[in-house]
């Protein structure tokens, strides 16, 4: 039961299909769980410098002057989205590992995606409003 490639402990069929341990052979959120933390770098060090760093002890006015920038509301937001969508996909996957009572695992991840929608969507709602002067 070895391939050409060298040792492993995957039969032929195994390796033919492609598939692993979970048996879908799905790579979509192992992928998306990458490419979300690709984006939160860049997004993490603007917030850092640009919303932490760069409005330390301003008033609300100025920095509501800032939010409302274009460039910022949508970064900000983007920023939001993808904060939420990463650490849905990271904690779905700990439930998914963890959680053997196959009821429990639904509700779980089911509360999990509920919380990271409800989360974004309340965190660009308050983006918006402090952009268009609230």
């Amino acid at each position: 039961m070895s391939s050409a490639k060298g040792n492993t402990m995957r039969s032929a069929l195994g390796v033919a299909r492609g598939r692993g341990s979970a048996k879908t052979g799905a790579a979509d959120h192992w992928f998306a769980e990458r490419i979300g933390g690709i984006a939160l770098v860049p997004l993490a060090l603007w917030f850092i410098f640009g919303a932490v760093i760069g409005n330390q002890g301003v008033d609300h006015a100025t920095f509501q002057a800032w939010m409302g920038q274009p460039l910022n509301a949508t970064l900000m937001i983007l920023f939001i989205l993808a904060a939420f969508h990463h650490g849905a996909l990271g904690a779905i996957v700990v439930q998914e590992d963890y959680i053997h009572a196959p009821a429990v695992k639904h509700v779980t991840v089911l509360l999990t995606k509920l919380f990271a929608i409800a989360g974004a969507l309340f965190g660009t709602v308050c983006v918006l409003t402090l952009a268009f002067g609230g």
